[in-house]
C-alpha cells in the first residue's frame, strides 16, 4: 500500500473491500470479521464517510489494540497495520475457517454495508458457495493488451469517480478484479475488449414476440458486450416496445410508461448481479410479450424466495458484480433490489412481478392493462403518424430518427415505435448502416 493507491481508494469510495472509518473503535472487529467472511478488504482509519481524511496516526497502543481484536475473533484473524500519510491502513485477508464471529456475532459484506447474519445464515451460504465462484477464479487466457481504457473511463464515469492518469492494473486490483497480476473473470465481464472472446456465454439476448405465444419474432438484438453495455441495451429495448404516455405539467412533458423504468432497471441488474456465469451454452433473456415482460437468467435463486420477506434477505451469487453495480448506482445496495420494485409498483398501483426459480430465474411483470386500453383507442392516431412520417421520408430519404421526431414535436422512442410498425408492416425498409444509410418507403 502506497499513497497513490490509498488516494485512488479514496477516490473510489466504500465498497464490497473499502470501509473508511473516522477514528478507531473498538466496534471495527465486525468490520474485520465482515471481510474475513467476505473478499477480504481494507479498513482506513482517519477517513470521513463523505472520503475527507481527518488523519489518525498509529501508536503502539493502537496497533495492539487492533491485533488484539483479530485474536480474539473466532477462528482468530491476523490484520496487516500499516500508516500511510496521515491514514492508519488495516488489511483483512478473506478466511480460510469460514465463518469467523466476534463478540457481537457473525458479520458479512455487502456492497458498502457491514451486515450482522445469523451463523444458520452463514454456514447455508458457504454450504452452498464453499467453492470459488466464477467471477474470481484467474482468466488464464487473457491479457492487459486485452483490458479497455475506453471501458474504465465509462466506469469511472458511471461511478462519477475523476482521474487523470488510468493504470488499469491500479484500477482492477483496486477493484479486487485482479489477482497477483492476473485478471479475474469479473474483470473480463466488464472491462475486456472483447469479452466474450474469453467468456463464451457472456451473453443477453433480447427479444420482442408478436402475441404470448413465443412464436413469432418481430425484433431480436443479442448483445456480446460488457456487462455494463448488456445493462444499458436491454433498457433501450424496453424502452422502445413498451407503451408510454405523456403527462404535460406546465411546459415540461413527462413519458409515464407502463412498467415503472426504475423497476424494470432494478430487475435488470439483479438479473446480471445473480446471474450462473459458469453455465455454458446459456443467455440471459429479457422477452416482452403482449401481455408480460420477462427476465431470466441462469442460476437459481441463491435462497428460497419469499415475496412475505422481501428485503430482509441479502444474498449475492456474484459479490464482486455486485459491487461493481452499486457503484454505478445500478443496483440498490446491500441486497435490496426486491424490496425497491414492490415499493414502486405499489406506489403505481401495479402488481409484483412472478418469480420463478429452478435452474433459471425468471420474473415476470404483467403489462398494463389501461395503457392497453389508450394504445387501442389511440390506433387511428398512431395510423396518422405513421403516414406522417412515410410522408417525411419520401421528401428525405436521409431523413433521421431525431430530425422526424423535432417535426412531428413526438419523442424519438414514439418515432422509433411507429419506424418498427412500418418495417413490420413492410411499408418501411433500411438501406445500410444508421450512419450512412437510407430509407425506402
Amino acid at each position: 500500500m502506497n499513497l497513490r493507491l490509498l488516494n485512488l481508494l479514496i477516490k473510489e469510495g466504500e465498497g464490497l473491500t473499502t470501509e473508511f472509518k473516522e477514528h478507531f473503535t473498538s466496534r471495527i472487529d465486525q468490520d474485520i470479521v465482515a471481510f474475513a467472511n467476505s473478499k477480504g478488504g481494507k479498513i482506513l482509519l482517519g477517513i470521513t464517510d463523505n472520503g475527507n481524511i481527518s488523519g489518525e496516526k498509529l501508536t503502539n497502543h493502537l496497533k495492539s489494540q487492533i491485533i488484539s481484536l483479530g485474536r480474539n475473533c473466532d477462528p482468530s484473524i491476523s490484520v496487516s497495520i500499516k500508516q500511510v500519510g496521515n491514514v492508519v491502513v488495516l488489511e483483512v485477508p478473506e478466511g480460510d475457517e469460514k465463518p469467523y464471529s466476534c463478540s457481537s456475532g457473525y458479520f458479512k459484506r455487502l456492497d458498502a454495508v457491514t451486515q450482522k447474519m445469523s451463523k444458520k445464515e452463514l454456514e447455508s451460504i458457504f454450504e452452498k458457495f464453499s467453492k470459488v465462484p466464477f467471477e474470481e477464479k484467474i482468466n488464464k487466457d487473457i491479457d492487459w493488451k486485452d483490458i479497455s481504457k475506453e471501458k474504465i473511463k465509462s466506469f469511472l464515469r458511471e461511478s462519477h469517480i475523476q482521474l487523470g492518469n488510468i493504470n488499469p492494473k491500479e484500477i482492477l486490483d483496486s477493484l479486487n478484479l485482479s489477482k497477483n497480476n492476473q485478471i479475474k473473470n469479473a474483470g473480463v465481464l466488464f472491462f475486456a475488449k472483447l469479452p466474450r472472446k474469453f467468456i463464451l456465454q457472456t451473453q443477453m439476448t433480447l427479444i420482442a414476440f408478436k402475441g404470448n405465444e413465443r412464436v413469432h419474432i418481430y425484433d431480436r438484438k443479442d448483445i456480446q458486450d460488457d456487462l455494463l453495455i448488456q445493462f444499458h441495451e436491454a433498457m433501450i429495448f424496453l424502452q422502445k416496445h413498451l407503451n408510454v404516455r405523456s403527462e404535460i405539467k406546465g411546459v415540461n412533458r413527462k413519458d409515464i410508461y407502463e412498467i415503472p423504468l426504475e423497476a424494470l432497471r432494478e430487475a435488470i441488474a439483479n438479473a446480471i448481479i445473480h446471474r450462473d456465469y459458469s453455465v455454458y451454452g446459456t443467455s440471459l433473456m429479457v422477452e416482452v410479450n403482449d401481455n408480460s415482460v420477462v427476465i431470466s437468467n441462469p442460476g437459481e435463486l441463491p435462497f428460497v424466495f419469499n415475496k412475505h420477506k422481501i428485503g430482509t434477505i441479502s444474498i449475492r451469487r456474484n459479490e464482486l458484480i455486485a459491487d461493481m453495480f452499486a457503484r454505478m448506482d445500478k443496483a440498490e445496495r446491500v441486497g435490496t433490489g426486491f424490496k425497491r420494485i414492490k415499493d414502486i409498483l405499489e406506489k403505481e398501483k401495479l402488481p409484483f412481478p412472478d418469480i420463478e426459480s429452478d435452474t433459471f430465474c425468471r420474473v415476470t411483470f404483467k403489462r398494463s392493462v389501461k395503457f392497453k386500453g389508450s394504445e387501442k383507442s389511440s390506433e387511428k392516431g398512431s395510423e396518422k403518424t405513421r403516414k406522417k412520417i412515410i410522408d417525411l421520408i419520401k421528401e428525405n430519404q436521409h431523413i433521421t430518427t431525431k430530425e422526424i421526431a423535432e417535426v412531428l414535436n413526438l419523442s424519438t422512442r414514439a418515432v422509433e415505435k411507429q419506424i418498427s410498425a412500418l418495417k413490420e408492416e413492410k411499408k418501411l425498409k433500411r438501406i445500410g448502416p444508421d450512419k450512412g444509410g437510407y430509407w425506402k418507403v
